[in-house]
């Protein structure tokens, strides 16, 4: 009875992949709907970062890169999924084009870096950060392009008030990835 518990329902890898970035370009667009405005910048705080990171790490660089421009794509095209309820090519010449561009390239990073670490929290915790880090500095060069404001102002409104909660998803994601790892590898 025990072997047939521990049987896999879904045996091929690639339709698991596939199923793998479906499932994180939902989990990014429902992030983007948990959502808090700061009254000091035009950029919400998201869970989205948090999905990035997991997409990443759980489907590697490309798989999670993949996710995270079909994400971007389906905003593109018309879908209201970005942060509130957002959508459309004029989506990509506001403040939050330079974030979604950070997902793509947080993506690689931590997809290609993940495989090389130990299996300790200090170390996926790091890349994650870093990832992190990736992301909103490409969200503040994409503020200085579209507002011109000096370096110190972008860094009031596009990246320190983002820090803490990003570290808090960052530590948060790297618990969850050291416990689903081994199983998920199963099968992805």
């Amino acid at each position: 009875m025990e072997a047939i518990l521990k049987k896999e329902i879904i045996v091929n890898k690639t339709l698991c992949r596939i199923i793998g970035v479906l499932v994180f370009i939902i989990l990014t667009t429902l992030g983007a709907f948990v959502r808090i405005p700061l009254p000091f910048t035009p950029v919400p705080i998201t869970l989205q970062t948090f999905f990035v990171l997991l997409s990443a790490a759980f489907l590697g660089s490309n798989l999670g890169a993949v996710a995270q421009l079909s994400y971007i794509l389906l905003g593109l095209s018309g879908l209201p999924i970005f942060t509130g309820a957002g959508s459309g090519l004029v989506y990509l010449f506001g403040p939050t084009a330079g974030y979604l561009m950070g997902f793509v390239l947080a993506a690689i990073l931590v997809g290609r870096f993940i495989k090389r670490l130990e299996n300790n929290l200090y170390s996926v915790f790091a890349l994650f950060v870093l990832g992190d880090l990736v992301l909103l500095c490409s969200g503040v060069i994409w503020l200085k392009v579209i507002l011109g404001y000096p370096l110190a102002k972008l860094l009031l409104i596009g990246f320190i008030p983002f820090l803490p909660g990003d570290l808090l998803k960052a530590l948060l994601a790297a618990s969850i990835y050291l416990k689903l790892k081994t199983r998920l590898k199963e099968i992805l």
